[in-house]
């Protein structure tokens, strides 16, 4: 009896415009061989499943699929971990990959950009690797990395923090703390908010920054609209209003 060779774990990167009123054409921001990829698989865990079948018809677009989205089987990560992540080890996504222990390639996808950074699917990652499967991460869009590239600021000693506290007060604490931080040791602050608290965001840090502080902020990466711009606050105008587009900002000496 010969046992089963286990399935490989992709990660497959998907388009940045999730949300957005425009979209960039998918060969222009995912290469052929991820295309290729993702048209050949037929198991899936997502973040969403409704994001994920509009992302394989526009896969199917360039690569035609193996199987019809009727087909394919995908499977959500739990609603909860959406929330708070699941990079804490909290969530046991063993049972997830019963299928890779039985020979079937899976793939893993959030809703823009690289499943696993700043969005969930680590859990799925830290079980492959237990489990001893095979996990291959595909070339595409990190709209952290092209933010920070960008930028201009530090890209030798960086961190990425999340979201910062929606309570306005605890808010502005955060981003004081994350400016003394990146003053003391040069280390660039990377965060992210929900598009439709970006104005809040902005505001906040407006309000709450030094004026030699270097503020980036990089919204719409990919597309046509993509606007990438880093000043001193002092030299940030009143007249850069900040619209809903998804946003990288940044925080730097």
């Amino acid at each position: 009896m010969t046992s089963t060779q286990k399935g490989t774990i992709y990660l497959v990167p998907t388009p940045l415009d999730f949300g957005c009123d425009t979209s960039a054409p998918i060969a222009d921001v995912l290469p052929q061989a991820t295309l290729r990829v993702a048209s050949g698989l037929t198991h899936w865990i997502t973040e969403n499943a409704k994001s994920t079948r509009a992302f394989l018809k526009r896969v199917n677009e360039v690569a035609p699929l193996t199987v019809t989205l009727q087909e394919m089987q995908i499977t959500e990560l739990p609603r909860e971990i959406h929330k708070k992540g699941d990079h804490q080890g909290e969530f046991d996504a063993k049972p997830l990959l019963a299928l890779a222990l039985k020979g079937l390639d899976i793939g893993l996808v959030s809703e823009a950009g690289m499943p696993a950074v700043a969005d969930p699917g680590s859990s799925v990652v830290m079980a492959a690797h237990q489990l001893g499967i095979r996990v291959v991460p595909l070339v595409g869009p990190v709209s952290l990395l092209l933010a920070l590239a960008a930028s201009g600021l530090n890209g030798q000693n960086f961190a990425f923090v999340g979201y910062l506290p929606q309570d306005s007060a605890a808010r502005l604490q955060r981003i004081r703390e994350l400016e003394t931080l990146a003053m003391k040791t040069g280390q660039t602050q990377l965060f992210i908010e929900t598009p439709y608290r970006n104005k809040a965001l902005w505001e906040a840090l407006l309000k709450g920054l030094q004026p030699n502080t270097r503020l980036a902020r990089a919204s719409g990466i990919t597309l046509p609209t993509m606007d990438v711009q880093c000043h001193a606050l002092k030299d940030w105008r009143s007249s850069h209003a900040i619209g809903d587009s998804p946003t990288v900002f940044a925080i730097g000496k």
